[in-house]
């Protein structure tokens, strides 16, 4: 059942946590920052979430006005959540907290790690310079470019791609954080890769 409960706390930070605080909220608002997600998007990058939870969560976010859904025009006729204007002034915020939480030690595995918040990671941290690639994790494609000197990823086919590489979320953290094991990825069957992808590795910042 979705919740009621409030912190009775007339702070605006204590009003924003009976908006985004409850278990799983966040996490939810983080994986619709880089476009529509369908429920079954939603389930698969959030495995600790039961369905009835997560259908939970995104009912209080859309009641509360953060989340919208829509259905996807034919072919695809799918419903999707995504955030309304005002869920995406959290971008900021959640990007912060996200900064913030790399100093927090990672949890024992097993442990997950979506699409979308690698995805995230990479545009913060790499610089793809002028080229564009194709990004394919777990069946879901990405277009990842440069505009205006900054790293844009946006859900989709790119319109031509100067390299590409298909794996799953883990092995692409593996490669921003050790771009030379790419050969050895690859040659295990963890990667396929086709044209100029190591320039995808360019560091926008020297690793820590």
């Amino acid at each position: 059942m979705p919740t009621t409960r409030s912190y009775a706390d007339s702070c605006g930070i204590g009003r924003a946590l009976d908006v985004v605080g409850e278990r799983w909220a966040l996490l939810v608002v983080r994986e619709l920052l880089l476009g529509p997600q369908r429920f079954t998007d939603l389930r698969h990058a959030l495995p600790g979430a039961s369905s009835n939870l997560l259908a939970d969560r995104l009912r209080e976010l859309h009641d509360r006005g953060v989340v919208a859904r829509r259905t996807l025009a034919p072919p695809a006729a799918s419903r999707v959540y995504e955030w309304t204007e005002w869920g995406r002034e959290l971008e900021p915020i959640v990007l912060a907290l996200g900064a913030w939480g790399l100093r927090v030690p990672p949890p024992p595995e097993p442990r997950t790690l979506s699409a979308t918040s690698i995805m995230i990671y990479l545009r913060g941290t790499l610089d793809p310079g002028d080229r564009t690639f194709r990004v394919e994790l777990d069946g879901r494609v990405w277009t990842v470019s440069a505009r205006d000197g900054e790293t844009v990823v946006a859900q989709g086919e790119p319109e031509h791609a100067d390299g590409s590489v298909r794996t799953d979320p883990k092995t692409l953290n593996l490669l921003i954080d050790d771009p030379a094991s790419l050969p050895a990825v690859v040659a295990a069957g963890k990667a396929e890769t086709h044209g100029g992808i190591a320039h995808l590795f360019n560091r926008r910042f020297p690793p820590a």
